[in-house]
């Protein structure tokens, strides 16, 4: 019987002798949900990088669907779309002529692209050059790039950064949808309002190792409705401890281009 969904075994990344993820386990079932949450440099794009075979991993074994990554690499990478975290389309591209560039790319329709446009609310700005997007702009272009053709699995590397309010609840709202459609979705952030809303299962990354994995009802079984706010409490103590003054300091000197200012005020 085929396996369903991705299941990575035992995968661990080391360079140059040095481990930079620990191996572990991991398996999303389709139409499942998983936040992979730590602070910068944890490790969580790197896990990501290695789902979409950008970075190889050292050890271990990634299958989606029953496809092996190693043995069977375009198939496999058919099924997934990828959210990198950083903004990689040409400057002097509108939106439009970016996801049709991009859907002729996977064998898709250029009303594909449009509709994947409506679906961030990026179809009044299709005709606007790229080079003038707001970061929330940016972010939703790549998430629409990422939906083309709605693969078994979207791979999201921090994909609420950047965005207002309004749009993280649109964020949910998106994931929520495709959910509903059997796509799985993994995706990376250190914000964990989105996380909280939307995840089935999360985990938690400190220095390589997830160090937590479980499904939201256990989280909120144990730390209630913030669940994630307080696991990460919990886990990451050291992002909580309060700034310490010193209380015999009296004034701080700054010295900006020769001049030197105490307090706010120049010396």
């Amino acid at each position: 019987m085929t396996k369903t969904g991705l299941h990575m075994m035992q995968v661990e990344k080391a360079i140059g002798g040095k481990t930079i993820v620990h191996p572990f386990d991991l398996h999303v079932e389709p139409g499942q949900v998983v936040a992979v949450c730590g602070g910068n440099g944890a490790g969580k794009s790197t896990i990501l990088r290695m789902i979409v075979g950008i970075t190889q991993p050292s050890a271990g074994t990634i299958e989606l669907n029953g496809i092996n990554l190693k043995q069977d690499r375009v198939n496999y990478l058919q099924q997934i779309g990828y959210m990198p975290d950083h903004f990689n389309f040409p400057a002097g591209l509108t939106a439009s002529e970016c996801m049709r560039f991009y859907a002729s790319l996977r064998g898709r329709t250029a009303s594909e692209a449009d509709e994947a446009l409506k679906a961030v609310g990026l179809h009044e700005a299709r005709n606007k050059k790229v080079s003038v997007f707001s970061k929330g702009m940016q972010q939703r272009l790549l998430f629409a790039q990422a939906m083309l053709g709605k693969p078994a699995l979207l791979v999201l590397d921090e994909p609420t950064n950047g965005l207002d309010p309004y749009w993280m609840g649109a964020f949910v709202d998106l994931v929520n949808t495709l959910k509903r459609e059997g796509i799985s979705v993994i995706f990376s952030t250190h914000q964990l309002q989105a996380a909280n809303e939307v995840a089935d299962r999360a985990l938690f990354v400190i220095n390589g190792t997830i160090v937590r994995s479980a499904a939201m009802e256990e989280y909120r079984a144990e730390y209630g409705e913030l669940a994630l706010h307080r696991a990460f409490s919990e886990l990451f103590p050291r992002e909580r401890q309060p700034i310490k003054h010193s209380e015999k300091t009296s004034s701080v000197t700054v010295t900006i281009r020769g001049r030197e200012s105490r307090n706010g005020r120049d010396a």
